[in-house]
C-alpha cells in the first residue's frame, strides 16, 4: 500500500475543518450579511436619486436609525429597503 503525501493529509484535514465551521456558521449573521448586502446596492439608488449619497462614517448608529426614519417616508423606502440601508450604513 502507498502512502499518502504528508500534505494530501494537511489538505484533507484543512477541507473537513473548513466544511465543519460552514456547518456551525451563525445564522443571524449570515441574515446581517445578506442585509447589508442588499442595504449596499440599494444605498446609492436610493440616496442618489435627491442628493449625494453620504458615507456611512459621516452619522453615528442612531443617528442615522433617525434619519432612515424620515427618509423612508421622503423616498417611499418599504421597510425591508429600509432596514437593509441602515443595516449597511450602520456598519460603515
Amino acid at each position: 500500500m502507498e502512502q499518502v503525501p504528508r500534505i494530501l493529509v494537511l489538505l484533507g484535514a484543512a477541507v473537513i475543518f473548513l466544511v465543519a465551521g460552514l456547518a456551525h456558521a451563525d445564522p443571524d449573521q449570515a441574515a446581517k450579511r445578506a442585509l447589508y448586502r442588499r442595504g449596499s446596492q440599494l444605498w446609492p439608488v436610493y440616496c442618489a436619486q435627491c442628493h449625494k449619497p453620504r458615507p456611512g462614517s459621516e452619522f453615528s448608529p442612531d443617528q442615522w436609525s433617525v434619519i432612515i426614519m424620515h427618509m423612508r417616508s421622503r423616498a417611499n423606502l418599504s421597510g425591508e429597503d429600509a432596514v437593509a440601508i441602515l443595516t449597511y450604513l450602520q456598519a460603515r
